[in-house]
């Protein structure tokens, strides 16, 4: 239907459901509508911003009818900051909502996956300051050094000096390495094409030894000979180490390629479950410690290990999840593309006393090609590839080698299903269980068990 609306025109708007963005989703003269901040259920009188052949976006002008499930947000700024979308949502009907967004996956793009096998979402306990790591881009604006996160849509930096969904310590860091910055007046760069200086204050917490590890991003290395910085930033609460790490790049990408030790330890050590875990500045590692735990107990369950397995865990970056199920294979290969990560899986692997576990750099589709060819066989393949999923190459390939379990971990329920809908040719999907890693957002993490047919 040829619906006519124009920017700027206002009309009422009951909200059926929530999109997988977290938006809430009406339908104007039957075209479906887009309202970010409203509710099912909730009527609101909504302002057109966006009108497209397929679709309208709207903005919220007034709630009329509210819905019993909306509760105030504990961030002052969140109705401008990007990072949160939930959060006027209460806790138990965010985690049927993840739930809600597994199935709706299935249904539109594994129509032959039955629904039921999705399993309540796992939540926590405290689902406020999670985050053990922030990054946080710097201006300058006026005398003040200001830090935090972008408003939604737009490249006006918010200052953040309180964030609910971040671990305390990094915040206070965070706010205390302001305060040195601008007293040292150090320089401060917006666009690195044009001008030297800092860009990020990167800050991250190990939760169980409460070391932090400070990294500066910087378009070059002259801060580490500022003695003055290093001592100040180095008697910090918690401070273990400090970094300095380049990047000259005009680039959405926080991190170069190059990262000086500056001072203190260069890593921090974390600790999930029993097992430890160094952390160099640039090492990717979970943003929520106590829910990956929990979902590595998931992997660990679904892969039902007897210690007579071989095991492939692709996308290995720092080997959590390999070194985790360990203890139950008889042998764990990973493998994943970014050196560093790979480097720091062997030294995890050797911290942790795991001789039967072996890494390599590549790609997940060429090695695993490689070890096939040379006469390994997987018993179990995981794998927890990027949002982009596992693309039909690596589908084809685990679809011919042929394991008898496969364990999906996924931060795209669309991609998870997508490959799912190929894979269930050669297996049968036998649960999908939901773990709420970022409260208050809409994500959601989901591990998938395959078996073969």
């Amino acid at each position: 239907m040829n619906v006519s609306v124009k920017v700027g025109q206002k009309f009422p708007l009951t909200i059926k459901r929530l999109g997988i963005n977290g938006e809430g989703i009406g339908y104007y003269k039957k075209k479906i509508t887009f309202v970010e901040g409203l509710l099912p259920g909730e009527v609101g009188l909504v302002q057109v911003v966006k009108a497209k052949p397929n679709f309208i976006e709207a903005k919220v002008v007034k709630i009329r009818e509210r819905s019993k499930e909306r509760v105030k947000p504990k961030c002052k700024v969140y109705d401008i900051c990007g990072g949160c979308q939930l959060q006027h949502l209460n806790y138990d009907a965010q985690l049927l909502f993840k739930s809600q967004i597994v199935k709706d996956a299935l249904t539109k793009y594994a129509k032959n996956i039955p629904t039921k096998i999705v399993k309540p979402t796992i939540g926590m306990d405290n689902p406020w300051g999670y985050r053990n790591k922030n990054q946080f881009p710097v201006q300058k604006k006026g005398n003040q050094l200001i830090a935090g996160l972008y408003e939604k849509d737009s490249h006006q930096l918010i200052d953040i000096k309180k964030c609910p969904v971040q671990d305390k310590r990094t915040i206070q860091v965070t706010n205390e390495l302001r305060n040195i910055l601008m007293n040292l007046q150090v320089k401060v760069c917006r666009n690195p094409n044009k001008e030297q200086g800092l860009r990020y204050i990167v800050t991250r917490v190990a939760k169980h030894s409460q070391q932090i590890q400070v990294t500066l991003v910087c378009t070059d290395d002259q801060l580490k000979y500022n003695q003055s910085l290093i001592d100040q930033i180095m008697n910090l609460s918690f401070v273990e180490s400090l970094s300095i790490n380049i990047n000259k790049e005009k680039t959405s990408r926080v991190l170069g390629n190059q990262t000086i030790h500056v001072s203190g330890k260069q890593q921090i050590t974390e600790t999930l479950g029993q097992y430890y875990y160094d952390l160099s500045p640039d090492s990717f590692f979970q943003l929520n410690p106590e829910q990956a735990t929990k979902m590595y107990g998931e992997i660990e369950t679904h892969a039902n290990l007897t210690g007579n397995e071989s095991v492939v865990d692709a996308f290995c970056g720092t080997g959590t999840i390999g070194i985790w199920i360990s203890q139950n294979a008889k042998e764990v290969r990973g493998m994943d593309i970014i050196k560093e990560g790979i480097d720091d899986a062997k030294k995890n692997a050797e911290l942790n006393n795991r001789h039967n576990v072996h890494y390599e750099v590549g790609d997940a589709y060429k090695v695993m090609d490689k070890w096939i060819k040379e006469g390994f066989k997987p018993d179990v393949i995981t794998v927890d590839p990027p949002r982009t999923g596992l693309g039909i190459k690596a589908v084809e390939l685990i679809k011919s080698v042929h394991p008898k379990t496969f364990v999906y971990t996924s931060c795209n329920p669309s991609t998870l299903a997508k490959d799912l809908a190929h894979l269930s040719k050669k297996y049968k999907v036998v649960s999908m269980q939901p773990i709420d890693m970022f409260p208050q957002t809409a994500q959601v993490e989901v591990v998938a068990k395959l078996v073969a047919k």
